[in-house]
């Protein structure tokens, strides 16, 4: 089963994908979450998409495209979390897929009105040691400045800041947007209210992947 997630930035895309994953036993494919851990190694990949992520623009399609085509090999149930971005990167996954036998099952849009994503965006903290994500207004640490899980100290990410998270969901509305329309003529979608608390995000997620694999 192969299950796209799509979000703006501060929808809550990344946290829900993590729990889905060990939910269902997903095979979790973040692309932001590969790319961090490249440019912290300052590796050739990460130093090259370094600087279009700290300017909150998209990594090039053709570096993303590569990078999420040797993750899916062998991969029997997936979720794919921050891929494809645009159109560009939906049409070239298709026949990716085609070639392994494999289709897209299903797609969610996680969808949140702008003016809460940058507030969202804008109030969140990444763990420095662990990367577990907390937010001040939806998901508090329990001791400030802290992290539940494993006590490291919490940071503001470079692309959260109020002036690169405009750019990034003005990114999001020209280019990611257009996959909604994309992916409903292909009749693989539903939409979820991301504006709601985490639990409730969640149990209504697990309610259309539960009917989604009924069907199969």
């Amino acid at each position: 089963m192969i299950v796209i997630l799509l979000g703006a930035p501060g929808s809550g895309k990344g946290t829900q994908s993590r729990i889905l994953s060990a939910k269902y036993g997903f095979k979790h494919l973040a692309t932001g979450d590969i790319f961090r851990s490249e440019i912290a190694a300052k590796t050739t990949l990460g130093l090259k998409a370094a600087e279009y992520v700290k300017s909150g623009k998209l990594v090039p399609d053709d570096t993303v495209t590569e990078m999420v085509a040797g993750k899916l090999e062998g991969a029997e149930k997936c979720l794919l979390d921050g891929f494809p971005r645009n159109l560009a990167q939906a049409h070239a996954l298709a026949p990716l897929l085609s070639r392994q036998g494999e289709a897209i099952d299903l797609v969610i849009f996680m969808n949140l009105p702008k003016k809460e994503a940058l507030k969202r965006l804008t109030s969140r903290r990444v763990c420095g040691s662990c990367g577990e994500v907390f937010n001040f207004i939806s998901r508090p640490p329990k001791t400030e400045g802290k992290c539940d899980q494993c006590g490291g100290n919490l940071t503001q990410r470079e692309d959260d800041t109020e002036a690169t998270a405009d750019k990034r969901l003005m990114v999001f509305e020209d280019l990611t947007r257009p996959l909604v329309v994309y992916y409903k003529a292909e009749q693989v979608f539903q939409e979820v209210d991301a504006s709601q608390s985490l639990e409730e995000v969640t149990k209504n997620l697990c309610a259309v992947i539960d009917s989604s694999r009924a069907l199969r």
